[in-house]
């Protein structure tokens, strides 16, 4: 996030690290053979907290990152672009293509409903520097799930039509423990309670990942290969 919002959330971030912990509730399993084993024998260790990334009926593969307001749309383009691409390109079916966007850092927010921007989206906005382009002013909603932004980096793309193609996305767990103190902090509000909230409030096909850059990182490790959206 901003480093005007890493200094508010921070303060307190370490003394409520077990929310996160108990919410993911993350297994361990043993280390089995992958794809991504290629060379000196290396295989990744499997966490049951990353079984939902391996998708055995599809054909490829890819993880698009993003970590800003602009590139969290931006990964939403490249993800459509890549679902086209291999249906005019390759007759491959969106059923043929495991996708996931990874909402992390500064695009975090964009991983939560309409209910929250609604609620928050003053602060949210203030955080990432992130306004409604038409208004120039605060959203009270989600605008990479609302119709009508063509003008964004996007280009109209919403997580709906994603999610309905079976594009999966990642929420980073530690940036999202940083927007409940934000709140908290305006607020004057309890974080784990705003905590619960927001991860109630998740958009369609999303998991929460302990932190948006192991979710990129697992992926590679399940076979995906990394798409950074600019």
């Amino acid at each position: 996030m901003t480093e005007k919002f890493s200094q508010v959330a921070r303060r307190s971030f370490l003394s409520r690290i077990g929310i996160a912990a108990a919410a993911l509730g993350a297994g361990v399993a043993p280390s089995v053979p992958t794809a991504a084993a290629q060379t000196n024998g290396f295989q990744p260790r499997r966490h049951t907290a990353d079984a939902w990334m391996d998708a055995p009926q599809a054909s490829h593969r890819i993880v698009i990152d993003s970590s800003s307001a602009d590139n969290g749309g931006s990964a939403l383009l490249f993800a459509a672009n890549t679902l086209i691409a291999n249906k005019t390109g390759y007759n491959l079916d969106p059923s043929d293509i495991a996708i996931i966007v990874v909402f992390r850092h500064d695009s975090t927010a964009f991983g939560y409903s309409d209910a929250i921007w609604g609620k928050y989206g003053e602060i949210i906005s203030d955080l990432t520097d992130f306004t409604d382009p038409k208004t120039d002013t605060v959203p009270s909603t989600n605008l990479y799930n609302t119709n009508g932004y063509d003008s964004l980096p996007n280009s109209g793309i919403t997580i709906d039509m994603l999610a309905r193609q079976g594009v999966q996305f990642a929420i980073c767990n530690m940036a999202t423990q940083y927007l409940a103190e934000a709140i908290a902090e305006k607020r004057k509000g309890d974080p784990g309670a705003i905590y619960r909230e927001l991860i109630a409030n998740r958009i369609p096909n999303s998991h929460l990942a302990a932190a948006g850059v192991l979710a990129v990182n697992r992926a590679q490790e399940y076979g995906y290969t990394l798409l950074t959206a600019l």
